[in-house]
């Protein structure tokens, strides 16, 4: 891969998370105190993430790789999403919004395994270059959250209040435009499925990775990483409204603590992974999970701000530590034949089924929750994940047999 080629790859990996970061984190803030929504409505919302998660592989299989080039489909879809989002920032009314929503999230979703397949269809070796592209991705987002908190302040309490919330759309629908437009420029990247060859509902969505679920510790594992898709739901949906309600300034740049530990615990990973192997590396993740909402539960008073500080920063553990650690697990468990094919099933069923069903669930809780003068007892949103999540290791601890992984780096 020559340096042009992975400037362009950093470029479209950059532009492809910040406009992600730039809205996804503050959208429960904005319903609340734009649209007026209730939190099984702001959970209705979130839950198009999963819809378009549910629908991408559709889009991928059917269309993206058979029939036209990756980087033309991703133009058109962020193209599309450019008119979406700017939609989506003229809306008074939360109805209206979500269809604009749930058509932006089915075709935001898709660009995800676009933009990695452009990438890998350009690297001759994979695991040295992807890191150093994907993480541009990861810088994109923190820097969409520094915009929004330090440049031009929307999530202040006085902006909020003021609606300036809705201007994210506005910076992401531009942002969304400029890479559409960008994406035509990308290294060329053809079908690689014979036209003819006939595809099957099995093969999009994976179904050919059922059989591993015959496995006792695999189907432990799969069942686990559904179910601690429920409390990752919670803090996705509510750690923007969380932090404005506890009137923490600066709070998208804080939130974006957790991506910018993602970067460190990555990083630490394959030294945990090859001395204490697969089973505590996912027992560490879990174990984080249910330690940082304990953390927001009882630390929402001005003197205890470190403890929601930390909580944000054990973002890297817990989605490194347990999703990176699975999809290490899952390749080593699949063979050739059905590598992809469990890869998508486990995405499928997680930011799926999984965070659809959190989504739900969050919302409800928070509505249990809401207070007559209109905030929430955040104790009683953050105990419920961290119960299930203590759960969840409870589970993984005593129906996982500990066994050897290869970590391929």
């Amino acid at each position: 891969m020559n340096k042009s080629t992975q400037v362009k790859l950093s470029i479209m990996m950059f532009l492809e998370f910040f406009i992600w970061g730039g809205w996804f984190v503050t959208l429960g803030s904005f319903l609340v105190n734009n649209l007026s929504a209730t939190g099984v409505e702001t959970g209705m919302a979130y839950s198009t993430q999963s819809w378009g998660a549910i629908i991408a592989p559709f889009i991928i299989g059917l269309i993206a790789d058979r029939f036209f080039n990756a980087e033309k489909i991703l133009g058109v879809l962020h193209l599309i999403g450019a008119v979406l989002m700017y939609q989506m920032s003229q809306t008074t009314e939360f109805v209206t919004f979500y269809s604009y929503i749930l058509g932006y999230m089915i075709a935001y979703m898709p660009t995800l395994a676009l933009v990695n397949s452009v990438s890998f269809n350009q690297m001759n070796d994979p695991a040295k270059q992807f890191p150093m592209v994907r993480v541009f991705g990861t810088i994109g987002w923190i820097l969409a959250g520094l915009i929004i908190s330090f440049a031009f302040k929307w999530d202040s309490e006085s902006n909020i209040g003021a609606g300036m919330l809705s201007n994210t759309f506005t910076m992401v629908a531009i942002a969304s435009a400029v890479l559409g437009v960008f994406s035509f420029s990308l290294p060329k990247t053809p079908p690689k499925v014979d036209k003819a060859r006939k595809v099957t509902i099995s093969d999009i969505l994976g179904l050919e990775a059922l059989k591993l679920l015959k496995e006792r510790n695999f189907l432990v594992f799969f069942i686990s990483s559904v179910l601690i898709c429920i409390p990752l739901a919670f803090y996705y949906q509510n750690i923007s409204l969380f932090l404005t309600e506890l009137k923490v300034e600066n709070s998208t740049a804080w939130a974006s603590l957790g991506q910018i530990s993602e970067v460190g615990f990555m990083l630490l990973l394959p030294f945990f992974f090859k001395k204490y192997g697969f089973k505590k590396s996912i027992l560490f993740g879990i174990l984080a999970w249910a330690i940082r909402y304990t953390l927001f539960a009882y630390g929402n008073s001005g003197d205890l701000f470190f403890m929601l500080a930390i909580g944000m920063a054990l973002h890297g553990v817990c989605y490194d530590f347990f999703f990176v650690s699975g999809q290490i697990y899952t390749d080593s468990k699949a063979g050739d034949k059905v590598k992809s094919a469990a890869q998508g099933l486990i995405t499928l069923a997680t930011y799926g089924v999984g965070m659809l069903v959190g989504f739900w669930v969050a919302g409800q809780i928070a509505d249990k929750n809401l207070l007559t003068e209109g905030t929430h007892n955040w104790q009683g949103v953050w105990t419920f994940p961290a119960l299930f999540a203590g759960g969840v290791f409870i589970l993984f601890t005593i129906l996982f047999k500990d066994e050897k992984v290869e970590y391929k780096a």
